[in-house]
């Protein structure tokens, strides 16, 4: 049986930051089907990693497949078949958690109205949905920010830090989303400061690519030559 290609797949990927560089010659393929989490102490570059891989960052040295073609080649296809979610909850606090969910799946397209009430309801905002976000703690925040996986299309799920300020219950409702979202094909990149229960979770280690002198000059030369 010949074994499926990656969805996104990093060839000798490295990022410099303040004339260091994070991590260098960064080689992985991701598929369909996993949930990987991307380890390293602070500074190691695990949002910035997460941050070009969600086409944010352009700085990087490197190459991007996606579906097996280069990610400059496919970006529109690989941009809509994505969902990122950042470090900071990336909602309005001066609208409702529904307006939130409709200015998002207007993106989107195609969302009921309804679906978006479910949504909500299924991250324990039911009741919310017409309070102004400047009236919710940081973890109903977060939560709002979470009910966008509940009618998200993307397969890939590119997730900063989803689980801060989340509870017992608010972690392994996440958790849950994480597994059915693999099951059903999807690939998510994750990173968390906590232990993560999710069955087959793959692990990648950002300590695990270091730099050496030859690779350092030889990317000077190319910036400079």
């Amino acid at each position: 049986m010949t074994a499926a290609p990656a969805l996104l797949e990093l060839r000798n990927l490295a990022c410099e930051r303040d004339e260091r560089y994070l991590f260098a010659q960064l080689n992985a393929n991701f598929y369909a089907g996993q949930v990987v989490q991307i380890l390293g102490p602070n500074g190691s570059g695990k949002t910035t990693l997460l941050r070009i891989l969600a086409g944010v960052s352009k700085d990087f040295y490197g190459d991007i497949f996606w579906q097996s073609q280069p990610l400059k080649d496919t970006a529109w296809e690989y941009a809509n078949d994505l969902l990122y979610l950042g470090h900071l909850p990336g909602i309005k606090k001066s609208l409702t958690p529904f307006e939130n969910l409709r200015w998002y799946a207007a993106v989107q397209g195609g969302v009921a109205d309804a679906d978006l009430i479910k949504a909500l309801a299924q991250v324990q905002l039911a009741g919310y949905e017409n309070t102004p976000c400047y009236r919710l703690s940081a973890g109903q925040l977060r939560r709002v920010a979470l009910a966008r996986l509940a009618f998200s299309r993307a397969k890939v799920w590119v997730l900063d830090e989803p689980f801060t300020a989340l509870d017992k219950s608010g972690v392994a409702e996440l958790e849950a989303k994480l597994i059915a979202h693999a099951a059903a094909g999807g690939l998510v990149l994750v990173t968390s400061h906590q232990d993560i229960n999710v069955p087959n979770l793959q692990l990648l280690n950002l300590l695990d690519f270091p730099v050496d002198a030859q690779l350092l000059n030889s990317h000077e030369d190319a910036a400079y030559g």
